[in-house]
Formats: structure tokens, sequence, C-alpha cells
């Protein structure tokens, strides 16, 4: 009778402190600032009905921040693009995926030029002004470069000046205006610059799509309490777009559903970055 007493008292101290528990979340700034708030924010409403418990939305300044704030414990789930994902794998020996969209099975990103440019073709952008997104961004950095190499293009070598724009959107604002003659960027937020009419076509054009890669994920503490990451886990393979409410959120995320996902889906990315010399 003591055994089963104890048994139950401490199942109930488990289950007060999992309820009395902050998850704590976060994602990569690859785009403004507002919109990242806009996203995420109803991403933590909404797996806090899911999972019981409160969960905070924590903004970063840049990408490596997620990732140490993963390996310092102070997040316990981030929205990681396959670069950012490696890097905190090989950081932390334990962060663990736990769902990405059906979209990140077949990523892509688009090179764009400026239309004045003269810039048709890759070759083109021989001798030209280029920018990429994020030094560790997937889309926006690691997969062009790695593909530009297998071109025979080197940026540092071949384009007059590279920069960094630090962010998707921003990239095509600077490609727009002229700033740079052109750049790189996540297939998906071309799209939606594109289909909510704030990139004009008639001063920026798409001239290469690359092949498809595994991109972004749900990444999760590897030490984060089973249960927690079970239930994490299902609230995302849950989302339906047939739901309203879902199909909000889904949109918001560029998404038509959520999978599964594991560590070995994202070898690719890394085996790219260390021939692209981004990995040591």
């Amino acid at each position: 009778m003591f055994k089963h007493f104890a048994m139950v008292c401490g199942a109930l101290i488990a289950s007060t402190a999992f309820a009395q528990a902050t998850l704590k979340i976060s994602a990569i700034p690859d785009e403004a600032p507002t919109e990242l708030q806009r996203k995420f924010s109803k991403v933590a409403a909404y797996l806090e009905k899911e999972v019981g418990i409160k969960v905070e939305y924590t903004p970063v300044t840049d990408y490596a921040a997620v990732v140490e704030a993963l390996a310092a414990k102070k997040i316990d789930l981030a929205w990681l693009g396959g670069f950012t994902f490696v890097q905190a794998r090989l950081r932390t020996g334990n962060a663990i995926p736990i769902a990405q969209r059906l979209e990140d099975e077949k990523f892509t990103s688009r090179f764009i030029a400026h239309a004045a440019s003269g810039i048709n073709t890759l070759a083109d952008l021989k001798g030209k002004n280029f920018t990429f997104g994020s030094v560790s961004s997937t889309s926006g950095h690691l997969m062009p470069r790695y593909f530009l190499l297998e071109q025979k293009i080197n940026p540092e070598k071949d384009f007059k000046r590279v920069a960094f724009s630090g962010a998707h959107d921003a990239t095509a604002l600077q490609v727009e205006s002229g700033r740079v003659d052109a750049g790189v960027l996540n297939a998906s937020v071309w799209d939606k610059l594109v289909q909510e009419k704030k990139v004009d076509l008639k001063k920026v054009k798409v001239i290469w799509t690359t092949p498809p890669y595994y991109d972004y994920n749900w990444t999760v503490r590897g030490d984060l309490d089973p249960a927690l990451v079970r239930k994490l886990t299902d609230a995302f393979l849950k989302l339906d777009p047939k739901n309203p409410s879902h199909k909000e959120l889904l949109d918001l995320q560029r998404a038509s559903r959520f999978t599964p996902t594991r560590p070995e889906n994202y070898k690719g990315i890394e085996a790219a970055a260390r021939s692209a010399g981004l990995l040591k």
C-alpha cells in the first residue's frame, strides 16, 4: 500500500511540475521582426492550448543566437532552417527535429536580378554586386553557394562584391531598389512577396531556381521531457487545413501540412556545408 501511495505521489509531483512549466520557443529571424511576431505569437497561442502549459515566443537578433539559446537551454523549441538545425545538432549533441512542413522535403531557392542589370543567367552574375541572406541561412546562403560552386562560380572571386542582407525579404527589396544587382532567397518567401504584391516584377526578375533540398523544421532540446516532446509533435501533426483555425496557422507558416522528420534528413545539408567550407 505504501509503495502504491509513493507511486501516486510521484506521479502527482511530476504532473504538477509539468503543469507549472513554461515552454519557451523561438525562430531564426529570416523575415522582418513584425512578420515573425505575427507568425510565432499565434504558434505559441496554439501550442499553449494543445500542450496545456504557458508558451512564450522569444525573438532573437540573428541565426546564431537561436542555436546558442538552445545550447544554453534558454529556449526549448525552435523553428530552424536545415543549416541551423545541423549547427544546433553539432553544438548540443542531442537537438531533435520533430516536425517539418511537407514543403520542406523539396525546398528551393530563387536567384533574382534587377531588371536593368543585364543578368539573365548564373554566368551573367560574374562581375556583379550580389547579396545572400544570412550567413547561417540554408536557403539564403548555404545551398545557393553550394550550387554556385557546382557551376564553377566562386562568389568571392567572381562577384564584384558579396553582401549579406540578413533576411529573405530584405534581399528582395535590395535587388528591387538596385542597391545590388542580384541576390538569392527562399523560394517560399519570394512567392509570398509576389502574391502579396510586395515586390515590383517590372524591377526584379527570377533568373534561376535551385534543385530541391531539405530545409526548415521544428527542433526541441534533446533533454526536454519526452512526454512534452510527444505532445508538441502531435500538436504540429494534427494541424488540418480543413479546420479553419488550423488553416490560418498553416497559411502563416506557408505550410500545407506538417509531417514527422528525423536527423538523417539533414545529412545532405551537413555535407553541403562542409563542401562549401561553412563547417570545419
